[in-house]
């Protein structure tokens, strides 16, 4: 669903782990899985929005809203100033996969768990120049810092973003988990903090040809589509 639908609102999209109304004591089961229930089987489609086509070694960017975690931090005190993304990959995805089999546990080499898939990148929240309009100070320094164009879908925002590089030995189809961590931060209320995840997951159409050339970053380019230098040259080869 598009952000710009009039019938657009988060908690069609969100997928929180714990779930809502879950003892706390509880915290994220083994039995959890690692996508919410409309993103559970591979392969879907949409007319309105295909699936992402890519060449193995491409770069993709994906983008979010920082809602305030970035721009307003003094509204969520117990929250990390910062928090960590982790994006995974693999060829054969199952409609059983499980967040705690594979968060943590697929690493870069391929040889975590099952060993069906890696750990692509990890990415701050925080990309370093990402807002929303407001009236908090890092919101009107980036304001001028990061000046655009407003463009549609962002709008006058400037969307937080991770751009990685897919690898070159993929085809057909890939799909990518996007799991971000978002923990309370132990306090005299919750002593031993507690775990907050976050999840999506897409499929990608890999096409025909590979990608591995060497990156260049061109600077000056339009905000609203460009990338984060310190991101693409992170991986300048596959």
């Amino acid at each position: 669903m598009s952000r710009l639908d009039p019938a657009f609102n988060d908690l069609k999209q969100q997928y929180l782990l714990p779930p809502p109304g879950r003892d706390a004591n509880l915290g994220i089961l083994a039995s959890d899985p690692i996508c919410r229930d409309s993103q559970q089987m591979a392969g879907q489609s949409n007319a309105i929005f295909p699936p992402l086509q890519a060449s193995p070694g491409d770069f993709i960017a994906l983008q979010y809203q920082e809602n305030g975690h970035v721009t307003l931090p003094e509204n969520t005190p117990h929250k990390p100033r910062n928090s960590t993304i982790f994006i995974y990959g693999t060829s054969s995805p199952s409609k059983d996969d499980r967040l705690l089999s594979i968060h943590r546990v697929w690493n870069a080499c391929g040889t975590g768990g099952d060993q069906r898939g890696v750990l692509l990148a990890t990415r701050s929240f925080d990309d370093g120049q990402c807002y929303q309009i407001n009236n908090g100070s890092i919101s009107l320094a980036r304001q001028k810092i990061y000046s655009k164009v407003p463009t549609d879908p962002q709008g006058a925002d400037l969307w937080c973003q991770n751009d990685l590089r897919l690898p070159t030995n993929i085809h057909d189809n890939y799909t990518l988990y996007w799991v971000w961590e978002w923990p309370t931060i132990p306090t005299g209320m919750v002593p031993q903090g507690r775990m907050e995840v976050y999840t999506t997951c897409i499929d990608i159409q890999i096409q025909p040809g590979i990608q591995n050339g060497m990156v260049l970053f061109e600077n000056g380019q339009d905000l609203n589509f460009a990338g984060i230098q310190e991101q693409m040259l992170a991986n300048k080869m596959p």
